[in-house]
């Protein structure tokens, strides 16, 4: 019997064919292009990563021979009240920027998605000023603002008859000054990622929730939060990582005081460095990128958008 092949069976057998009988130069190619991505990624990613891994399990100074401690670098830090106290002053810092950054910045990514507002492209780029400052010069301009003795803050309320107030001298208001910092220095960067995520809603769906007469607060709770969530969800685990890695503001502003009470887990992670305990900084690392993937996962879970 006779097989006779079609037209598209014979097409793609001379394509395979060809694809055979290709110059080995040819077939390189492809591969030779993802060369320089996959040698600076293996170089820069995933070789530090595992040397960082092994550097955990022992303990070194920076130079000589790296003595293997096993898991004894763990049970120091999880035995560290400073360890804990460094993640409750991350978890406090957390409670008192994310809930309140994300209910602010949706009410202004919907002001600023209102086509009726004016100078809607200067109110955007006002917002997204803070974000594009270098942060210790904003972290300068707060130390001169809320200055116990001679800050902007406190000369205000000396003016209206209320005491001067330790902003960043004493434990009860330094963190929520770091906060107002983190929360000026990067709400116009989540007001842009939620303003992203209005433009795409159909607008077809207000229109029908004002014929079913639902108010503007209702439509914003039935119609935009619902539709937001995914956007929601990746600020959250965004601003999680960032709060649980903050360095800067707290090394600056603080310096880790009054008495370690802005002491965060990245600058109780540096502090690791400046000692040259390298061992125990890789692992406090580790367990660092343990804690915010526990908590991303969660926030993932709790907002993950139904379908």
């Amino acid at each position: 019997m006779t097989t006779t092949l079609t037209a598209p069976q014979a097409t793609g057998l001379g394509r395979t064919r060809r694809g055979r009988g290709l110059p080995w130069r040819r077939r390189l190619a492809p591969y030779l292009f993802v060369l320089p991505f996959v040698a600076i990624f293996l170089a820069f990613s995933i070789y530090p990563l595992v040397f960082t891994l092994r550097l955990s399990f022992t303990d070194w100074h920076g130079a000589g021979a790296a003595e293997w401690v096993g898991l004894g670098n763990y049970a120091y830090l999880l035995g560290s009240p400073d360890f804990w106290s460094s993640l409750a002053n991350s978890g406090i810092l957390w409670l008192l920027i994310v809930p309140v950054q994300l209910v602010v910045s949706v009410v202004i990514a919907v002001l600023l998605n209102t086509s009726k507002l004016r100078l809607r492209g200067f109110y955007r780029v006002a917002f997204i000023v803070p974000f594009v400052t270098p942060l210790v010069a904003v972290a300068q301009i707060w130390i001169v603002l809320f200055d116990q003795n001679y800050g902007a803050v406190n000369a205000v309320l000396g003016a209206v008859g209320l005491p001067h107030i330790g902003w960043l001298v004493t434990s009860a208001w330094a963190k929520p000054t770091l906060a107002l910092l983190f929360l000026w220095k990067t709400t116009g960067f989540v007001v842009i990622i939620l303003l992203s995520g209005l433009q795409s809603i159909d607008g077809s769906l207000y229109e029908a929730g004002s014929l079913d007469g639902a108010g503007r607060i209702r439509q914003l709770w039935s119609i935009t939060v619902p539709l937001l969530r995914r956007s929601l969800m990746f600020c959250v685990v965004l601003q999680t990582l960032a709060v649980f890695q903050m360095f800067a503001e707290p090394y600056v502003v603080t310096q880790g005081g009054p008495y370690g009470s802005t002491t965060t887990a990245g600058l109780y992670l540096y502090n690791h460095i400046t000692r040259a305990d390298l061992g125990t900084g890789a692992a406090n690392s580790f367990l660092l990128v343990i804690v915010v993937m526990a908590l991303s996962l969660v926030f993932v879970r709790l907002l993950r958008a139904k379908d």
